[in-house]
């Protein structure tokens, strides 16, 4: 039988549908196998580093969480290793206390700044005011630590006075032993606080919350942008509607940044706060502490086992702040941020 025969057999080829999706090659050329191999390597060395820190600190601190138990340095508040009594009851929630101070005053000042870059400024201000919170970003935290102690601290206290004054009756805002009517009432009361101290962590992560929020902010869809103002809404209607509830998980996400870095801010907390080692929920009243700032403090007298029990306060921040981070990640994942939008 001829070829020809055959073919009239079989019938006409079969026709492409022409809505129907071509396959895609996801075969990787050289320079893409590359890339990929140094981007999962440089992700396995970090997560091995993060691993080798928790593990060193685990295992430097295990000898006081030995002798101590975990319950009992996780439940006492006072720090005297020698006496077989320590724990961070006290400099866990002070700490705290020191970096929700920090994010309630960085949030608007750092949101503030991104939606007026963002939105507002004009490209030649625009391009200076982000190279000057990137470098904001750039100054070590010592020298924020001497200018909170040595300028910022007079004009805060001043505030904080004012604050205790007429919102005492707020509890956080007590300060045990201020009568405001007394007109010669020292103002030392009002120092060395984590109120001034979370205030100056707040300068300090205000950079990072700022940058992370102006990416997201820049990124909001223009068909929306448009949209909300072909339909009459103003410029700041369609920020409200369009660029905030865009942005809210990359803001969320930074701002649990921030607060993580806020958490083991050294430094500048230790130059600027009056330690101690007891629960002090009046964040305008004098003296708090850190886990940071203790170890700064104590780790130069330090004996064997008081190192010890330092490497356990350590390994207590570690995870905190691990937590914090993960969350954060967890957020801006979920969010809508950076998703594409309609041209």
């Amino acid at each position: 039988m001829s070829q020809t025969l055959i073919d009239q057999l079989a019938g006409p080829p079969p026709v492409e549908d022409p809505d129907q999706a071509r396959p895609i090659s996801h075969q990787l050329h050289g320079s893409d196998r590359t890339f990929r191999g140094v981007a999962r390597l440089s992700a396995i060395i970090v997560l091995t580093i993060m691993g080798f820190i928790g593990v060193f600190l685990a295992y430097r601190g295990f000898e006081a969480l030995r002798r101590d138990g975990i319950w009992k340095f996780i439940t006492t508040q006072a720090w005297f290793p020698e006496a077989n009594h320590f724990g961070i009851a006290a400099v866990i929630p002070n700490g705290i206390f020191i970096a929700l101070v920090a994010i309630v005053f960085a949030i608007p000042l750092a949101v503030g700044t991104a939606l007026y870059i963002s939105e507002y400024a004009p490209g030649r201000v625009r391009s200076t005011l982000i190279a000057m919170v990137d470098l904001m970003a750039a100054v070590p935290s010592v020298v924020y630590g001497i200018w909170g102690l040595f300028l910022f601290q007079g004009h805060a206290a001043n505030f904080a006075r004012w604050i205790a004054t007429y919102f005492s009756w707020i509890p956080i805002f007590k300060v045990t032993g201020f009568n405001p009517h007394d007109p010669l009432g020292t103002i030392t009361l009002f120092t060395s606080s984590s109120f001034i101290a979370g205030m100056v962590v707040g300068l300090m992560i205000t950079p990072s919350i700022c940058s992370i929020s102006r990416e997201v902010f820049t990124r909001a869809p223009d068909g929306e942008r448009e949209g909300a103002l072909a339909l009459g809404a103003t410029k700041w209607g369609m920020i409200r509607s369009v660029v905030l509830p865009y942005g809210r998980g990359g803001v969320i996400g930074g701002t649990m940044l921030g607060l993580g870095r806020a958490l083991g801010e050294t430094i500048a907390v230790v130059l600027i706060i009056s330690p101690i080692y007891f629960r002090n929920a009046q964040i305008l009243h004098n003296g708090t502490n850190s886990v940071s700032a203790l170890i700064a403090n104590k780790y130069g007298e330090a004996s064997s086992f008081a190192t010890s029990a330092l490497m356990a306060a350590g390994l207590s921040l570690f995870l905190l702040t691990l937590a914090v981070n993960f969350g954060a990640s967890s957020i801006v994942a979920r969010s809508r941020s950076g998703a594409s939008g309609d041209a």
